[in-house]
């Protein structure tokens, strides 16, 4: 039996009412570096990249503050990632709020050292504009990564408004600077309408596999996840970049640009879920906006599919 003394605990409902204590993520102790770390919470607080309903900038603030309600151990999976990772929350990256391209060089040499510790950072966002910084601290790392990609937008625009780095243009830029390994990248959730059949078809061409919302509405996807693991393989360094609009907005609205007809919250789970088995090295859950979010439910979610990436990152004990 695993000696869980020796590893960071979430602070306890009994211990202290789940309205008190430290506001981090899951009431985790807080590290001032990722050395000795297994696995750490980073929060990415900026939405300056964004280009309809802002408010992702106090997303991990939120997503913390709903995290309380989560108990350490899956009962569903039986995954125990508190026995045999050690985990933190590393509080946020001091991005600069009035400048996005410096933010993003910010982002990029704050991971760096995570990395470099072998910590693998789970990244509370921000708008999606921060998964550029990340996938280019990972690939400095790992070198280019296998990406899933849940969405309701491709996030391939060639720019936005004149300008090459917003929250709707990291997975073109990722592509033009070998970030990525292009047949081992599945967008799944995408959906709405667009400016050109383009919008879905330029990830195709780069060799994505796209698998629009309307495609799997009433199924499950462990079928979808299983095909995934075996094309990837257990070896392949892998992103998992979980944009929060890719659920439909009945479940998570609170967010900046939502599209009906999207994923639902099971279909959620089974994807973070069927990544077990894959050599994940980073994942983030991005684009919470609390403004639009009275009831607080699309942060939960976001704190429980954070939740389900620890769980099923590599080393996890399984009782």
């Amino acid at each position: 039996m695993t000696d869980t003394n020796t590893f960071n605990q979430p602070l306890g409902g009994n211990e202290m009412p789940r309205f008190g204590g430290l506001a981090s993520m899951m009431r985790l102790p807080v590290a001032a570096s990722a050395a000795g770390l297994n696995a750490g919470f980073i929060g990415v607080p900026l939405d300056i990249g964004t280009s309809h309903r802002p408010g992702a900038r106090f997303g991990p603030r939120q997503i913390r503050a709903e995290s309380c309600l989560i108990r350490p151990y899956n009962m569903a999976t039986g995954a125990a990632p508190f026995d045999t990772l050690q985990v933190a929350d590393l509080g946020d990256v001091p991005i600069n709020t009035y400048n996005l391209l410096k933010s993003v060089d910010i982002i990029e040499r704050h991971y760096k050292p995570v990395l470099d510790a072998g910590c693998i950072p789970l990244t509370l966002g921000g708008d999606h504009t921060i998964a550029l910084p990340i996938l280019r601290a990972m690939k400095a790392r790992h070198g280019p990564v296998a990406l899933i990609h849940v969405d309701a937008h491709a996030d391939v625009n060639p720019d936005m408004f004149g300008e090459r780095i917003a929250h709707g243009t990291p997975f073109r830029r990722a592509v033009e600077e070998g970030l990525l390994i292009g047949d081992k990248v599945w967008q799944i959730g995408l959906r709405g309408s667009g400016y050109s059949a383009e919008d879905f078809d330029w990830p195709r061409q780069q060799g994505f596999t796209i698998v629009p919302a309307h495609e799997v509405w009433w199924q499950s996807l462990a079928p979808l996840m299983a095909d995934i693991r075996a094309k990837i393989g257990p070896d392949t360094p892998t992103y998992l970049s979980f944009d929060i609009d890719g659920i439909d907005p009945a479940y998570a609205g609170g967010t900046g640009t939502p599209e009906i007809g999207g994923l639902n919250v099971p279909q959620a789970l089974e994807i973070v879920r069927g990544c077990r088995g894959l050599n994940l090295v980073g994942c983030d859950l991005v684009e919470v906006s609390p403004a639009y979010d009275t009831s607080g439910n699309t942060a939960l979610l976001g704190a429980n599919l954070l939740f389900e990436m620890l769980c099923v990152l590599p080393g996890v004990h399984y009782r």
